[in-house]
């Protein structure tokens, strides 16, 4: 089956999940090759501020929907997808509902003189992006809503 043929086969609510994945994903992409850091992280949230860690914060089927919202566009869009952009786009889809979460930015030394970066996004105790890799991370910032 092609992909507009498997995108066709989904529910009305999850090709809109999908949708509005693929824009935030834009948006974030965007932001971070024309914009310094500095004037993206205001958007993200107040520095060093985490969220709530008990479940129950959100339906477990909005979180499960905006992950795979958020992973599955960013497999098949025609631009550069990585961890940053997912997070943020993932923070955006929550925000844009009520629901606080976490964005987490961190640090590995790779080899002697390398750093590498990584980032994720925590809603309750899930992890909705970036969950592979991050382990090996030295939490260096993170980024929350100041509402409950």
């Amino acid at each position: 089956m092609s992909r507009l043929g498997k995108f066709l086969a989904l529910s009305a609510s999850e090709r809109g999940s999908l949708l509005e994945a693929a824009f935030w994903l834009g948006i974030a992409r965007l932001a971070i090759l024309i914009l310094p850091f500095r004037r993206i992280a205001p958007v993200l949230g107040r520095h060093m501020a985490t969220s709530p860690e008990e479940s129950g914060m959100a339906p477990v089927a909005l979180l499960d929907r905006i992950s795979w919202a958020v992973a599955t566009a960013s497999r098949h869009l025609p631009w550069d997808c990585r961890c940053l952009a997912q997070a943020i786009a993932g923070k955006a889809m929550l925000k844009r509902r009520g629901v606080s979460s976490t964005l987490y930015l961190g640090l590995a030394k790779e080899g002697e003189t390398q750093l590498q970066a990584h980032a994720w996004l925590r809603c309750g105790e899930r992890i909705l992006t970036g969950r592979r890799g991050m382990a090996g991370f030295t939490i260096i910032a993170t980024f929350a809503e100041d509402w409950k």
